[in-house]
């Protein structure tokens, strides 16, 4: 159908759209696509905290069973991380999660894995899409099973284990955190993480609202104010962490700088793994240049690839790359699901602001590489405008932007202007809703401002 597009990760849609039939539709061809293809084995269907959720993950699972499936679904709405790790952990042939991550609460959606745990990529979404139909049932002999399971304690073993590795041990005894589930799904997995690493936590929205509040669950400063004061103030948390509303995503914040730009939260993360530990960085062209210089002070390369974990994943497996990121705050590490996993990166996170606080890491690389401000604006487009507006843009390409030479030009999604100062700037179409995304880098506020209204300027005649 039409009006079913797979995205940058999945399918989203308002509940107009997203509707059971449908939902149905997509559940029969997974069915089908896994059936051509040879695929067999247990599936798992897992699901975020919005009110219509769990009842999709039902319809999904009913029509995988009707196609001879075993199915596998957690007791209640659980992060999709933890449905891409029990993938791979359990052997599976797949899963589904029906989450619109950090949509508002009139979206939903949902995302199909494949059996190496990672974002499906292009050929695989379009495989599943040209067999959009109707459900059609086997005879119920051949019906599969379903069965409840717990998705929670084998992720935070292997969790545990992993950060264990890296770190050389995990003890956040008498360390106070400040978690922000934003009534999301991470709500009782990652602050049980943190307490079984011995910290005390302090939840902030860690009980289940479907309407997030009235707001979208997205981790972005403005909807974490609460979070910072509790950190920045008086209080005992020396660090605070939040998750989007399926917690594969996540926020850091820190006593000096409050909110941590993702970012910088990135060049740390790879500069602590180099520590003890060698390989290359992938990251995607809107995150930020500071991944290359500390690559570079390595001896290291980095990876760039277009907006999307499935394009993480896929390079972190062709260049065994020690970690992948994106500027939006997904991150995976060498050793785990190569999947975004906020639960995992949480519990690293405070592993390495106990071994250094860290504000005192990122002071130390800004100090070493230089200061590096990024930001990113969005501009309205209908989605059937925005192939039609990025193939006209091709003939818009300035020589200079906001005053400054333009030194090469990177069309891996989108166009990416970098210029002879260092900074950049990029335009691409959201894969996930009706804009366009213009984003910069600079080295201070004002000329990021200056970059990004340039960027608007130059969409504004074409959209």
């Amino acid at each position: 159908m039409e009006t079913i597009r797979f995205g940058t990760d999945g399918w989203r849609a308002t509940l107009e759209e997203f509707t059971t039939p449908r939902v149905r539709m997509v559940g029969q061809a997974v069915a089908t696509y896994l059936r051509d293809e040879g695929l067999e084995g247990t599936l798992v269907v897992g699901y975020d905290a919005r009110e219509t959720s769990r009842g999709f993950a039902e319809e999904l699972t009913r029509v995988l069973c009707a196609n001879g499936f075993d199915v596998l679904i957690p007791e209640r709405d659980r992060p999709t991380p933890l449905v891409a790790h029990a993938i791979v952990e359990r052997d599976l042939g797949g899963g589904l999660a029906v989450t619109a991550s950090h949509n508002p609460p009139e979206y939903n959606g949902v995302k199909f894995i494949p059996a190496d745990g990672a974002p499906a990529l292009p050929d695989v979404t379009d495989a599943i899409a040209d067999r959009l139909a109707e459900p059609d049932p086997l005879p119920a002999d051949d019906h599969g099973s379903v069965r409840e399971v717990d998705l929670t304690t084998p992720h935070a073993d292997a969790a545990l284990e992993l950060v264990a590795a890296i770190t050389g041990g995990v003890d956040l005894d008498g360390r106070t955190i400040a978690y922000d589930a934003m009534h999301g799904s991470g709500r009782g997995t990652t602050d049980a993480l943190l307490e079984r690493a011995g910290a005390d936590v302090e939840c902030l929205r860690c009980d289940r609202d479907p309407t997030f509040g009235g707001g979208a669950p997205e981790p972005a400063p403005g909807n974490l104010e609460d979070l910072v004061d509790r950190v920045t103030g008086d209080g005992e948390a020396t660090l605070g962490i939040a998750n989007d509303g399926d917690a594969d995503r996540i926020a850091i914040v820190t006593p000096e700088r409050g909110y941590l730009d993702e970012n910088l939260f990135f060049a740390a993360l790879y500069d602590y793994l180099l520590e003890d530990d060698t390989g290359g960085a992938v990251r995607t062209v809107s995150t930020t240049f500071l991944i290359d210089r500390v690559a570079g002070a390595h001896g290291e390369d980095v990876h760039e690839v277009p907006v999307g974990f499935k394009w993480v994943a896929g390079a972190m497996a062709d260049h065994d790359a020690l970690v992948g990121g994106e500027e939006s705050g997904g991150f995976t590490v060498r050793g785990h699901v190569r999947e975004k996993d906020g639960v995992l990166v949480a519990l690293l996170a405070a592993a390495m602001d106990a071994a250094e606080p860290l504000d005192d890491r990122v002071d130390r690389l800004l100090e070493a590489h230089g200061t590096v401000v990024q930001n990113k604006t969005s501009v309205p487009c209908p989605d059937h405008e925005k192939a039609r507006v990025i193939d006209d843009l091709e003939a818009e390409i300035p020589d200079s932007v906001a005053g400054t030479t333009v030194e090469g030009v990177n069309t891996a999604d989108g166009f990416k202007l970098a210029l002879e100062d260092g900074s950049w700037v990029l335009v691409r179409p959201s894969g996930t809703e009706p804009v366009l995304r213009v984003y910069a880098e600079a080295t201070d506020a004002e000329r990021v401002g200056e970059l990004l209204a340039a960027g608007e300027a130059l969409l504004e005649p074409l959209v």
